[in-house]
């Protein structure tokens, strides 16, 4: 198996291997591979396995050579040696062809994996299945082999763990330094660093930062316990969830699986019909992220012209086409450190859905006019009310892209879900318009009594209406209803009876279309529809473009 021997005062320290796809090493605890070192950048290179074998690319200030020759980009053979900062690393292609120790220390580590029959990474908290109802993550846990502490489990429920004395997050012993040993979780797996006592891994001693993997022994002194994997499936529900509210199971549970989310680093598809609050669910998930510090650059893909797309994503350098007068920073520059929030992702052509992928598998952005390619750290966050496995199989969306984006995906359910709702729903917006307005009971009961086809976003724009044309006070008699909003109640029917005809139909959409000088997504949004939608009725009342 492909793997990278880490070397360091010409001692391995300790062994990486690669899995499909790209690598990051760097100072970063978000790398694949972090090195403390302040000679190794936060991204320092990238390896990646392409069609024709293995290449390095260097990300660094610091630079990168490989077999003692500088480089930015490299095809890597057999035993080639890497230098990056203070570290030699070695790449080598198979088990084979590895040195004693090396296939000794690799074997070791596979077959621990495969007696274990678990996943190869140690996970802090990974989640691997998400229904509507619950999620099933995984922990890190370390279970005491030996010592007073003997049988007993703890899970690691923070980034950076301290055992030790009792002021440690574990207490050994109350005699022992507070930070007698440390652990870390990168990237979802657990790290261990030197601490203020001599601790083992497999009997050697720790003398930086090393990744253990499931069923290896550290110990410290008559302490000994080794890192295990535990599974867990959870029904998680919240009251709330950024600027969202609900008080019905169906939302509080989206809501406890968002918060869920949030911690994690994973792209993140969100699906659901137009108005049910996608933006707002992704901004919330960025604010209780640990990028939360970061950018939330949220963008409209539907918005965007085909010929832009590259240029509003990734930026241009001047000069790169026609009003290209300066250079520019994309939305994937503007979000590093942050998330970038694809709205109407299911919008996008083809083309620019390839250029979408490349950036996702990469992590590569060239700006339009540029050779040189830079390597932002964002958070991907996608949203469509569109159906992509349906667009996979007739071969509008690509497959590849799909499965890029759908690591995390979670369904927000329509407003028609969740009716019990909709009073503090309203009464929330109303207290945004204006901290008097008061929504009478048999305002509620109207609003309850809705089908929503526009759903949240149609509920604030009736409360709008009635706020602007009756005052604070919201009666059901101050409630008309949007000309899409076709119910099948008879309370419904009757407060949408004038809309109900193809002539205003057809009137509206035209009246749309000419506000928007034809664009279809904007009308769209404008009638709260979906575009789709749109499309079709304009297709069923003959509306030519």
């Amino acid at each position: 198996m492909p793997h990278l021997e880490f070397y360091r005062d010409h001692r391995l320290l300790f062994v990486h291997l690669l899995k499909p796809g790209r690598t990051v090493v760097g100072r970063s605890d978000r790398s694949d591979v972090s090195l403390p070192s302040e000679q190794v950048s936060r991204v320092h290179c990238i390896i990646d396995r392409k069609t024709d074998g293995w290449w390095i690319a260097d990300r660094s200030t610091h630079g990168t050579s490989v077999n003692g020759q500088p480089t930015k980009r490299h095809h890597l053979q057999h035993s080639d040696v890497l230098e990056i900062g203070e570290y030699r690393v070695r790449f080598i292609m198979n088990l084979e062809q590895t040195d004693d120790d090396s296939k000794i220390l690799v074997r070791r580590q596979m077959a621990t994996q495969t007696t274990a029959k678990m996943p190869r990474s140690n996970t802090h908290e990974e989640i691997v299945d998400i229904s509507d109802q619950a999620v099933t993550f995984q922990h890190g846990a370390l279970r005491f082999v030996r010592g007073a502490h003997k049988g007993k489990t703890i899970l690691l429920k923070r980034s950076r763990t301290l055992l030790g004395g009792e002021k440690a997050d574990f207490c050994l012993h109350t005699e022992l330094p507070n930070a007698a040993c440390v652990l870390r979780m990168v990237r979802g797996r657990v790290m261990v660093e030197p601490g203020s006592l001599p601790s083992f891994l497999l009997g050697q001693r720790i003398r930086e930062i090393t990744p253990v993997k499931h069923g290896e022994e550290i110990s410290i002194g008559e302490h000994g316990f080794v890192i295990e994997v535990q599974t867990q499936n959870l029904v998680l529900e919240k009251p709330a969830f950024g600027e969202m509210i609900g008080q019905s199971t169906a939302i509080r549970q989206v809501f406890g699986i968002l918060y869920r989310m949030a911690a994690h680093d994973h792209n993140v598809l969100l699906t659901g019909e137009s108005g049910t609050g996608k933006e707002l669910s992704a901004k919330a998930i960025h604010e209780a992220s640990p990028r939360a510090a970061g950018q939330f650059v949220p963008i409209n893909c539907a918005g965007i012209p085909e010929h832009l797309f590259e240029s509003e994503l990734f930026g241009h350098e001047k000069g790169a086409f026609t009003g290209a007068d300066k250079r520019q920073d994309g939305a994937f520059h503007h979000a590093d450190g942050g998330t970038l929030f694809l709205d109407e992702v299911g919008e996008l052509p083809l083309n620019a859905q390839a250029k979408l992928l490349r950036v996702l598998g990469l992590g590569e952005v060239r700006r339009v006019g540029s050779n040189t390619a830079s390597t932002p750290d964002v958070r991907v966050i996608s949203a469509t009310n569109r159906n992509l496995a349906a667009m996979v199989q007739n071969g509008t969306f690509r497959s590849d892209l799909f499965f890029r984006l759908t690591v995390l995906t979670v369904r927000l359910p329509p407003l028609r879900e969740r009716k019990g709702d909709i009073p503090k729903i309203a009464q929330a917006i109303l207290s945004q318009l204006h901290p008097e307005c008061l929504l009478t009971v048999d305002a509620a009961d109207v609003l309850e009594t809705y089908h929503w086809p526009g759903n949240i976003r149609e509920l604030r724009n009736v409360l709008t209406r009635a706020f602007v044309l009756s005052g604070p006070s919201i009666r059901a008699e101050n409630l008309t209803f949007n000309p899409w909003s076709f119910n099948e109640d008879a309370q419904g029917e009757q407060r949408t009876a004038r809309y109900n005809s193809k002539h205003q139909e057809r009137e509206a959409i035209l009246m749309a279309l000419r506000q928007h000088g034809g664009n279809k997504a904007k009308s769209a949004r404008s009638l709260n529809m979906p575009r789709s939608t749109l499309i079709y009725k304009m297709k069923k009342l003959q509306i030519h473009d």
